[in-house]
């Protein structure tokens, strides 16, 4: 009995090619299809698959399955279907996923040889080796991302080292503090986004092909060398775990979630203190929006995006672990769903982080106005710390000082204007401590403690930050 060639080139055409389909006497229902077939969000993942088709041809050459003209050609062969793929060919494709397409173009391009690359392969260990390769690549994109906003809060804070303006717990006014610190706190949250991403990296990195379906290739392939070409860290040692696993996506998830929530932390402060009421910063016109009737509106918008992202991010999260749970070992197509709720979390903080880092370098702060806002009563706790330091334990001192300002609230006037004849009847040390209590410059200054707002500690917190978002 012999092969029937015809039938193998119609089974590569648009319309009827699939990786599976002989024990079937029928193709798919149109319903099934539209609900199975994942092109349309897959398709974006042809890069890593012909890279990693690449690197198993490789391997299977080396086995000694593929001899040195079908490696050649098949090499070749793939690189034509890239060229294809880049210039934007088979756009209107109907296959049903990426690796589907992939194959049919090889078939074109160098005919039946085409069908010894799935040698030994399942599309399980495939579509996570190339789910895999691209989240290294998304990895990368997003760090980069990552330090050019964390240098726009250091180089904001250099700007702004000498300006002073309220520092707030609970939306109330505690202490005065630098405009640099609050740029540097939020800046610290993204040194750990990156440290984040980078421990990944190591999870993300493991070789799951050669998993085959769930049980190992059945050719004898060097998973090794494999690694080796593919840049993989390490091997995966389970199969059935191996094209099952989609920690590292829900990691990812995780990391884009967290990273959200620091850039929406980060708007929501800036929203309010670009706000009339407090007129701390004002958004350059390149980063801000009008109103379609009010005239006169400046609108925050890409703070305001950037806050929504972050709750955007998070649902991508919960449905993946939603996804996750209850699965047994090795893959069910469940899994599919893992790409369209990574590429959507990765895609929007791709979109807004540079909007943010824009907003963020081209703002100005208007320093008069952080200190118009600075009020006597945020040297309360100096007050407190200078009782301390005459002798008096701090939570008699904490609860004089607070009877000092109820009195600068009764009369009306600043805590340093009490009358003496009224704060010497709450302490006799008072009136000596208030009249050298001293500038909102001196309060800063006294928190020299490291990671304090004196201005050694913050200087030497932009440097940190500096060389970290640097390199």
């Amino acid at each position: 009995m012999t092969l029937d060639r015809n039938a193998t080139h119609d089974a590569s055409s648009s319309a009827s090619h699939h990786m599976w389909g002989g024990r079937f006497g029928t193709r798919p229902d149109e319903a099934l299809a539209a609900l199975n077939d994942s092109l349309p969000i897959d398709r974006r993942l042809w890069m890593q698959d012909i890279r990693g088709s690449k690197a198993w041809v490789t391997a299977l050459h080396e086995a000694s399955v593929l001899d040195p003209d079908e490696r050649t050609a098949l090499h070749e062969g793939l690189d034509r279907v890239g060229e294809r793929l880049a210039a934007g060919g088979e756009i209107d494709a109907t296959d049903e996923d990426i690796h589907t397409l992939v194959e049919r173009l090889l078939y074109e391009e160098v005919g039946d040889v085409a069908g010894k690359l799935h040698t030994g392969r399942s599309r399980n260990d495939q579509v996570v080796t190339d789910l895999r390769l691209w989240c290294l690549d998304a990895i990368e994109a997003l760090d980069e991302q990552v330090a050019a906003l964390g240098m726009a809060l250091v180089r904001q804070g250099r700007d702004g080292v000498d300006m002073l303006l309220p520092g707030y717990t609970h939306g109330q006014q505690a202490q005065p503090v630098r405009w640099a610190y609050v740029m540097a706190a939020h800046a610290w949250p993204l040194l750990r986004d990156r440290e984040r991403l980078g421990e990944i990296v190591g999870r993300v990195a493991v070789l799951p092909l050669g998993s085959g379906a769930l049980a190992g290739s059945g050719v004898a392939v060097d998973r090794e060398r494999l690694c080796e070409l593919l840049g993989f860290r390490a091997i995966s040692q389970n199969a059935l775990d191996a094209t099952g696993d989609r920690d590292f996506v829900a990691e990812m998830l995780f990391a884009a979630t967290l990273l959200a929530t620091h850039v929406s932390r980060l708007g929501g402060e800036l929203v309010t203190y670009s706000s009339t009421e407090y007129g701390f910063v004002r958004l350059s016109d390149a980063f801000s929006t009008g109103s379609s009737l009010l005239p006169q509106k400046r609108n925050p918008d890409v703070f305001e995006l950037a806050r929504a992202k972050a709750s955007r991010t998070l649902g991508d999260l919960v449905a993946m672990l939603g996804t996750m749970r209850g699965l047994p070992a090795g893959y069910s197509k469940d899994l599919q769903e893992d790409k369209t709720l990574l590429f959507d979390a990765v895609d929007t903080m791709l979109v807004t982080l540079p909007a943010v880092r824009g907003a963020v370098a081209t703002m100005e702060p208007v320093p008069d106005r952080m200190r118009s806002a600075l009020r006597d009563t945020l040297l309360a706790t100096d007050v407190a710390d200078e009782l301390v330091n005459v002798g008096i334990p701090f939570r008699e001192a904490h609860g004089l000082t607070g009877r000092l300002v109820r009195e600068a609230e009764a009369l009306g006037v600043p805590l340093r204007e009490v009358p003496s004849e009224h704060t010497k009847q709450i302490h006799e040390g008072l009136p000596d401590i208030l009249e050298g209590l001293g500038s909102f410059e001196d309060s800063v200054e006294r928190r020299r403690t490291v990671g304090g707002t004196s201005k050694a500690s913050v200087e030497a917190q932009l440097d940190a930050l500096e060389q970290f978002f640097s390199n």
